[in-house]
């Protein structure tokens, strides 16, 4: 006896047999039974999900003579006799994807002139529609517009996109839906069980992942698994034909991660990675499996686990013991690695420090073996300050509580009052460690050789008012002009790029100048010329800074160079960078 694949033997042959898609087979039951039929139907969606077979369904209940009550076809009639033994004359298949120019949509077209000899219609069903040129559509919009009244198109596509405007408003639009894990298991039950096959759900359900919403893929790989298991379907025997990582990964992974076991999970990938399995595609297996942790954590989004019941109880049972905010982190880090991945050049690594902060998120702070900065380093400094200082200072200085003059200050050499307390000669403490003056900042180094800025008194005096008038150099502009452009927002990255090569200029001190290669960007820049003289006062300390930005004169604008041009510059000054390439046998990227 001839094989057949299930995806073929168990095709559905009425409406009722259709699995997922109640409601649009329920809606063209209705038309039939009323007999209020549109002249085009186009049936759209992910492929294998039924359109061509609810096309072929819906064109036989259409010539049936004798319709049943709920609209289906007869199956008895010479007309569904026709065409379950494929020699029926009222119903034509054509192929758009090869048939797709004009020539082939005229022939189409004749024969829509020709009147039925048995039924009611002639039924054209179309597949693939999306692939028919742009003047074949067009050649096809009068027709499908006004077509004869014995004559019915059905159109199948899985690319609406791809179809004219002018095509989708003439046809009524049946949207169909993706197959469920739910709905897929069941039908693969009913199959093996009509073949004889046993079966572990938890299997079938790998298998309906697999198929990604496609009843004829799940229909495919079953028959696959079938033939690998020799007709006893096992979890472990599934995983292993396709290729699939076992989902207890992700479960060991999630609760090490719980417990902060690097070691273990780096383990735990190494072996991952020996069988075959690619990096990118466990970081999303994971995580998915992250996010239906996350959904089992509420009852109310439980339901939406499209797992087998077996899976969905150890979902909920992982997810009592993780942290909502460390699922949420976990989701965070591996969509970035996922972003990353592609154009990481040690793809490896990147999913090992990927996990290793998963692993890291629910670990103290202040572990040593946490690998994180220390969040309280200043905290630190200041209590090994305190402990550097003498102890007995303070209690005497607040006995006496002496009040010591300005003058006192200045000249130190006069005689203290004699109404002073000789507590205040009291053994002076040692003068204690600054933090300013621990090492080295940007500031200090910005700030050596240039005069010091006033020190502005505290918020509410009213020495806040008085404008600073620190003088500064060219060089002092020109930091304080590229630490701007470093630290401009997101929005605004592209005026920022240009900027960084413009020169700002002192012209009449502290009147400054900033020349643009067009009226755009000058334009551009003016939307924001508060905020840029704003930021240029506070980093200059000088309250009396001007800008102005004006176009380059057409003499000012300098010729843009390559890099190689660029580079000859360079070792016209200075020869020796190019012994230098020749030493190290470099190349100009």
């Amino acid at each position: 006896m001839e094989y057949i694949v299930s995806a073929r033997k168990y095709r559905p042959l009425t409406f009722d047999t259709v699995v997922g898609q109640a409601a649009l087979t329920t809606t063209l039951k209705n038309a039939v039974k009323s007999g209020k039929l549109a002249h085009a139907y186009l049936f759209c969606g992910p492929r294998g999900v039924g359109k061509t077979t609810c096309a072929r369904i819906f064109a036989k209940a259409i010539n049936c003579q004798n319709p049943t009550a709920d609209g289906e076809a007869c199956n008895a009639c010479e007309s569904c006799q026709s065409f379950n033994e494929q020699r029926s004359l009222n119903i034509f298949e054509l192929d758009a994807a090869s048939n797709n120019s004009v020539e082939h949509i005229k022939t189409l077209m004749e024969q829509t002139r020709i009147p039925p000899q048995l039924g009611r219609y002639k039924v054209f069903i179309i597949d693939e529609v999306h692939m028919l040129s742009t003047a074949a559509f067009n050649a096809f919009l009068k027709t499908l517009e006004e077509p004869p009244a014995h004559v019915i198109f059905i159109l199948a596509t899985t690319e609406k996109h791809k179809i004219l405007p002018t095509i989708l408003s003439r046809c009524q639009i049946y949207d169909f839906e993706r197959m469920t894990i739910r709905n897929t298991v069941d039908h693969l039950k009913h199959v093996a069980e009509q073949e004889g096959i046993t079966y572990e759900e938890q299997a079938l359900a790998v298998i309906a992942e697999k198929a990604d919403g496609g009843m004829r893929d799940a229909l495919s790989i079953f028959d696959q698994a079938a033939s690998f298991c020799q007709g006893n379907i096992t979890y472990d025997k599934v995983i292993e034909d396709l290729n699939v990582l076992d989902s207890e990964n992700y479960f060991q992974i999630i609760n090490l991660s719980n417990q902060n076991k690097v070691s273990d999970i780096m383990v735990l990938l190494n072996n991952i990675i020996n069988k075959g399995f690619d990096g990118g595609l466990l970081i999303q297996g994971l995580a998915k499996h992250v996010r239906n942790v996350l959904m089992a954590k509420d009852p109310q989004t439980l339901p939406l686990l499209e797992v087998s019941d077996q899976q969905r109880q150890r979902y909920a049972e992982q997810a009592k013991t993780c942290e909502t905010r460390f699922l949420y982190q976990a989701l965070r880090l591996m969509n970035q690695c996922d972003i990353n991945y592609r154009q990481s050049s040690n793809k490896r690594l990147l999913v090992e420090l990927t996990l290793i902060e998963i692993a890291q998120i629910t670990q103290p702070d202040d572990d040593a073996s946490a690998g994180r900065r220390p969040k309280r380093l200043k905290s630190l400094f200041k209590k090994l300050i305190r402990q550097s200082q003498p102890q007995t200072a303070a209690p005497q200085v607040a006995a006496a509580k002496p009040v010591v003059s300005t003058a006192a200050i200045v000249a130190p050499e006069k005689p203290v009052p004699a109404a002073m307390p000789n507590t205040a000669t009291a053994t002076t403490p040692k003068p204690g460690v600054k933090l300013g003056g621990i090492g080295f900042s940007w500031n200090k180094l910005r700030n050596q050789g240039k005069p010091s800025k006033i020190n502005l008194p505290d918020s509410g005096s009213a020495l806040n008012k008085k404008e600073t008038e620190t003088v500064f150099k060219q060089e002092d502009l020109d930091l304080q002009w590229m630490s701007m452009c470093n630290r401009m927002p997101q929005e605004l990255s592209g005026i920022a790029t240009r900027m960084k090569n413009m020169n700002p200029t002192i012209l009449d001190f502290p009147h400054l100048e900033v020349v643009v290669d067009n009226a755009l960007v000058k334009q551009e820049m003016e939307d924001f010329k508060g905020r840029i003289i704003t930021t240029l006062k506070n980093g200059l300390h000088n309250n009396a800074i001007t800008l102005d930005i004006r176009v380059a004169e057409q003499q000012e604008r300098a010729k843009v160079l390559t890099r190689r041009e660029q580079f000859e510059l360079m070792i016209k000054e200075n020869p020796a960078i190019e012994s230098l390439r020749q030493a190290f046998d470099l190349e100009l990227a």
